[in-house]
């Protein structure tokens, strides 16, 4: 049987390619969006098309307990985020509770679908869990390169939320045994980046030149 994944942030650059690569190496996969007629659903379905999609929310634990009950995933990839640094300014409230409460209701969902406690262990089969932090974690950076024993110095509400998402991982791995780890990502471009991003901004602008739509 193929294993299944389940991927938070499936609509986004990061998640359409890496559900593209599972697809790929014969996983089912599962993308959590929040609401049936989720706009960003048809742009992913041009990217990848054999996707299954349930419904849940970073912000609501219950839902994403169901999520998991009904996908009974081998793997979960959490890339769901506000990931847009000067929005974390605008709505840091929000911010925190999605890319960081986020990432704990996640591994709770897990954790009770799993039937973990502090006195029952995880046991061969348990469901995979991985984080994807930020470099945003570093801020202020003491050293460059940096490594994985860096300090973290973050400096927006964005990187703080992070490094919240990034210490949970950490202790749910240690605390309840469970396979929990994180991946601390730099930034990264492809022609799937939200047009936000200024690397799109520059992108698309080009692009409006060439065809004679601006100046």
């Amino acid at each position: 049987m193929s294993r299944r994944a389940l991927i938070t942030g499936i609509t986004g650059q990061d998640g359409s390619y890496l559900a593209e690569h599972l697809l790929a190496e014969g996983y089912e996969v599962w993308g959590l969006v929040r609401g049936q007629a989720n706009p960003h659903v048809s742009r992913l379905r041009k990217h990848v098309g054999d996707v299954k999609i349930t419904t849940g929310d970073l912000l609501d634990q219950g839902s994403l307990i169901s999520a998991v009950e009904r996908v009974q995933p081998d793997e979960v990839y959490n890339l769901g985020a506000i990931s847009y640094v000067p929005m974390s300014w605008q709505q840091a409230e929000l911010t925190a509770e999605v890319t960081g409460m986020g990432v704990l209701r996640v591994l709770e969902a897990i954790r009770v679908v799993s039937g973990i406690s502090p006195s029952r262990a995880p046991g061969a089969g348990q469901i995979r869990f991985y984080q994807a932090s930020s470099s945003e974690m570093f801020g202020m950076v003491r050293e460059t390169p940096q490594n994985e024993k860096t300090p973290f110095h973050p400096r927006s509400p964005y990187g703080v939320a992070k490094t919240y998402g990034h210490y949970i991982t950490q202790n749910y791995r240690e605390s309840y045994g469970m396979f929990a780890v994180s991946g601390i990502l730099f930034n990264h471009e492809s022609p799937r980046r939200g047009a936000e991003f200024v690397t799109r901004k520059v992108t698309l602008g080009a692009a409006r030149i060439k065809l004679g739509m601006a100046s």
